[in-house]
């Protein structure tokens, strides 16, 4: 297998402004020998991060980037809220430096109250946590990540990326009751609502990777908002607007397992003046899914919280299309996040036109499925992952929909191992490329929550989801058996499984028509300039 059959080069990433490809001494794009673990639900990674944080000492390095952080959600129990032991952490002599998503006002849902008070919380302990508005309108910073470097300890060095944000309802596990700490999105959730979610523990040189993309960021000079009315209130309120510097960023850790990691971003196309580290923005996601997508024969599997927008479901339907043996799994939130008189519509537009367009270009290959906990209740899908024939695995902040294409913040990391997997001696996608263990795993774990099936219980044991035809047969067996005993009254035991077949409610021509461009430009922005917009290129 070519690494560069599945991975970005340097020019194509698309951003010759960047330094992420030119760190290392062989200017690959991507780094080696790195340790990729999945933390699936926030219930796992919590844990391991604040076990993380609390073994950092004086001097130690601890840098975060988040879309909503909420000071008081417990990493694990009374005396582990996230304020708390940020804060513990920088009074202890650590260098805590966070980048949070400044948002919008609280009255629209969304996190400038609780982002404000962790940014305070940490600074008064000695941190520094800046409030971003450094994007372009309608657009935020979405990127979740944690870096813990260890001068002297490098054998401790540490990132954590993927979709979980450090706020209320993400600790929950694969029971799916929910967060105890809460906060509602569409009552079909419930009080607590069921939330699933993934990130990813690396150990290794990616850790210097994911590392310079927040110095990148924290070194934009740009103002923090271009808003006159916000600006003076930064000095009323006398705000940190301005970034300390950072002390100068240590040597990559050494190589420590078998993966390869490509670290990719969206920036936007930033009105005005652009981002030095990007001025035309950057849309390496994308082009990573497009060049990845050219590669799939047997099976694409996807968790996504949207599914949205028929420009970005393109590249899947042409995979579909040239390709008769490939199939597509998806697996999405039953019911949007919002459900208000107007919000649901738009939300349901741009799932409807996309699904379309993917059942259109693959017919029965193409399975979408809702999840629910136990009881019935549905789980909200916050997971961003897509395996595409057991060899190239991506998790990050990113979702299938254009404005984590194009124009929000976002980072993702695309996964290739080194080593095949023992239990598929032969090549599923015809390639040459055979599974690779990890992304083979991650589907597979992934698979068996959302199936009640434990592994087999010896690594040569026989595993029908290892086979893609058959791991395919599995979901739609077991949505099928589970619909058809909720349509039957809920008479008898309970099927195995999680799975429901996803259909949409219609929509009437009306409300199509009236919604749609309100969500193009609301819900689903496109940050690419005007000729890629033209031309529908990434």
């Amino acid at each position: 297998m070519e690494l560069t059959d599945w991975l970005l080069t340097s020019g194509e990433r698309g951003n010759s402004a960047t330094g992420m490809d030119s760190r290392r001494s062989d200017r690959a794009a991507w780094s080696y020998g790195n340790l990729v673990r999945p933390l699936i639900h926030g219930a796992t990674y919590f844990p391991e991060l604040l076990s993380a944080i609390r073994a950092q000492h004086k001097g130690d390095l601890l840098l975060f980037t988040d879309w909503r952080g909420d000071p008081d959600e417990r990493l694990d129990g009374p005396g582990s809220e996230i304020g708390t032991v940020l804060g513990q952490a920088a009074e202890r002599g650590v260098i805590v430096k966070g980048l949070v998503w400044r948002s919008h006002l609280d009255r629209l849902q969304f996190s400038e109250a609780e982002n404000r008070h962790l940014g305070k919380e940490i600074e008064a302990a000695g941190g520094e946590c800046l409030l971003d508005m450094r994007v372009r309108p309608g657009g935020s910073h979405h990127q979740k990540f944690v870096v813990l470097r260890h001068p002297g300890r490098p054998e401790l060095d540490i990132a954590f990326a993927g979709g979980i944000d450090l706020c209320h309802n993400r600790h929950d596990d694969a029971t799916h009751r929910g967060d105890p700490q809460s906060l509602p999105i569409a009552a079909a959730y419930g009080r607590h609502p069921p939330w699933h979610d993934l990130q990813l523990a690396i150990r290794g040189p990616a850790v210097g990777d994911i590392e310079a993309g927040f110095r990148e960021r924290w070194n934009d000079p740009a103002p923090l908002s271009r808003s006159p009315l916000v600006r003076l209130r930064e000095l009323a309120h006398r705000e940190d607007t301005h970034a300390d510097p950072l002390p100068p960023q240590a040597p990559d850790p050494a190589p420590c397992g078998t993966h390869t990691v490509q670290v990719l971003r969206t920036y936007p196309n930033r009105l005005l003046r652009g981002y030095d580290f990007a001025p035309d923005g950057e849309r390496s996601i994308a082009r990573g899914y497009r060049k990845a997508l050219r590669r799939a024969r047997v099976l694409i599997y996807l968790e996504d919280q949207y599914l949205w927008s028929p420009h970005v479901v393109e590249c899947f339907a042409e995979a579909l299309t040239a390709h008769s043996g490939l199939r597509l799994i998806a697996v999405i939130p039953s019911v949007p996040e919002q459900d208000g008189r107007l919000t649901l519509p738009m939300n349901l537009i741009g799932r409807i036109t996309a699904l379309d367009r993917l059942r259109r270009a693959g017919g029965g290959r193409v399975a979408v499925y809702g999840l629910e906990n136990h009881a019935g209740t549905p789980v909200y899908v916050h997971a961003k992952a897509c395996v595409i024939d057991d060899v190239w695995a991506s998790v990050g902040s990113d979702n299938i929909n254009l404005r984590s294409w194009t124009h929000d913040s976002e980072l993702t990391c695309a996964v290739l191992d080194e080593s095949r997997d023992p239990r598929e001696p032969h090549d599923p996608g015809g390639l040459g490329d055979g599974a690779r263990s990890f992304a083979r795993n991650l589907r597979l774990e992934l698979s068996r929550e959302h199936l009640d099936m434990d592994a087999p219980s010896t690594l040569h044991a026989p595993d029908p989801l290892c086979d893609p035809v058959s791991a395919f047969d599995s979901f739609v067996a077991a949505a099928a058996a589970l619909d058809s005993w909720h349509n039957n009254g809920r008479r008898g035991p309970r099927p195995p499984g999680r799975l429901r077949t996803y259909a949409p409610p219609r929509l009437s021509r009306t409300t199509t028509t009236l919604c749609a461009p309100l969500h193009r430009l609301v819900v689903d922005p496109d940050g690419r300039p005007l000729g890629l917009r033209r031309r529908n290129e990434f």
